[in-house]
């Protein structure tokens, strides 16, 4: 049994490794430079959130997730303001090759607009709520001369047959109350599971973004699943950002990571 106890004035950690096999290098020195290593960085993240937790806004409780596939859903329900700086840097990056670009979640238009402004050679877009699919036939009105498809469904559904693209912009929400505890409440970021998908759709040289869920830096868990199936990430810190005190998302701190994967 090994046991590593680390006190410091506002908290204390204590390991204690119960498995001799457990984290087991050749030698001694290299498993206490792991375990301590491990240690450091845990101190470190504590004390960093620490900091952090004091700029955090209080936000209102969440309220119970009932099924919004199709639910008729207000532009704040669907999008609130403080989203929009997130949106145009994730467009900065997602457009970068101005080629063929999927979107998946449409939600205000908002991101999709800034995408057309930007520039691209196609512009695919995935949505399955109909009543904001109404809402995306009339926004892409404005566009007659534009290559915009729309694929009507579930990304799990549609996707398969979308074809290759150059950038892809994952912006979509939990659908009921398992998705959340899922994608949000038990992940280290909300879009994990959509990871592999995106791997797979994007062209060598690709570039992935989404809402990382992360405050001022990517965790290890985090850059771990991204480098299962990317070979490099970018990460821009977007500051500032203008987050209400009655915010309804599950987002209270005032600065995000912006992630590109890059395939």
């Amino acid at each position: 049994m090994t046991r590593r106890i680390k006190r410091l004035r506002d908290f204390e950690i204590s390991l204690q490794v119960k498995s001799d096999t457990f984290i087991r290098p050749p030698r001694d020195a290299q498993r206490n430079w792991l375990l301590n290593g491990a240690l450091t960085e845990l101190i470190d993240n504590l004390t960093a959130l620490d900091g952090l937790a004091e700029k955090f806004v209080r936000g209102v409780d969440a309220a119970a997730l009932e099924d919004r596939t199709q639910a008729d859903l207000g532009d704040a329900e669907i999008m609130e303001e403080w989203q929009i700086p997130v949106m145009q840097a994730m467009s900065d990056t997602v457009t970068e090759a101005h080629g063929d670009i999927l979107e998946i979640g449409f939600g205000r238009g908002i991101a999709s607009t800034m995408i057309q402004e930007l520039g691209v050679r196609s512009h695919t877009i995935i949505e399955c709520n109909d009543s904001i699919v109404a809402r995306l036939e009339r926004w892409r009105a404005g566009y007659p001369d534009r290559e915009i498809r729309l694929l009507h469904g579930l990304w799990q559904d549609v996707l398969a047959d979308a074809g290759q693209f150059d950038g892809i912009f994952f912006h979509t929400y939990p659908l009921n109350e398992e998705e959340f505890i899922e994608q949000i409440a038990e992940s280290a970021t909300s879009a994990a599971h959509f990871f592999p998908h995106a791997a797979e759709h994007l062209v060598d040289g690709g570039v992935f973004t989404y809402l990382s869920n992360e405050i001022d830096s990517l965790s290890r868990t985090h850059q771990r699943l991204l480098f299962e199936h990317f070979k490099s990430i970018r990460v821009e810190i977007l500051r500032a950002l203008d987050i209400p005190e009655d915010v309804k998302d599950a987002w209270w701190a005032d600065s995000m990571a912006i992630i590109s994967a890059i395939k």
